[in-house]
């Protein structure tokens, strides 16, 4: 499977974007909120290391890539489709997506919010994992914590950049 991304942007991406997903999948998990702080540090990520490690005309066209994503997390929000939190971090995360790997990402998005809601199910059944988090508002709330995904998705994107972009 071939990437556009290059290896190299992944490679340095991947371990910050690791960190503040990470972040982002406890905290919606726990509170059921992506901190507007952690939307703000991924895009800090993009805006330093992206300045390094991308082309410029790519580094900056990437910018439109957040700004369609915006509108369109925004009107899924208003429409009760998703989060607020989950459409600014959506918006966050697609400037790290290379154009040519969008459908790519779409795939690997679905495939990962598959594969969470299943975990996020198991361990919501578990009680041993419950006595270990009981105040997690996403184990009895009825929406699906999907920061929990997308930074999944993000984190796998870019680790699957780091071994087949070019």
């Amino acid at each position: 499977m071939q990437m556009v991304i290059t290896s190299w942007s992944a490679m340095w991406f991947l371990p910050f974007a690791t960190l503040i997903s990470i972040w982002v999948a406890w905290n919606d998990m726990k509170f059921m909120k992506i901190p507007n702080v952690a939307v703000l540090a991924l895009f800090a990520v993009f805006v330093v290391i992206g300045f390094f490690v991308l082309p410029t005309d790519e580094y900056l066209w990437r910018y439109a890539h957040l700004a369609v994503i915006l509108v369109i997390g925004f009107i899924c929000s208003t429409m009760g489709l998703l989060g607020a939190g989950d459409a600014k971090f959506a918006a966050a995360m697609a400037p790290f997506v290379a154009w040519g790997d969008a459908a790519k990402m779409l795939y690997l998005l679905a495939a990962v919010v598959l594969v969470a809601l299943i975990i996020h199910r198991i361990f919501q059944r578990s009680k041993a994992f419950r006595k270990l988090t009981p105040d997690w508002k996403s184990w009895d709330n009825k929406e699906f914590p999907m920061g929990f995904a997308l930074g999944g998705a993000l984190v796998a994107y870019l680790a699957l950049g780091t071994v087949y972009g070019q």
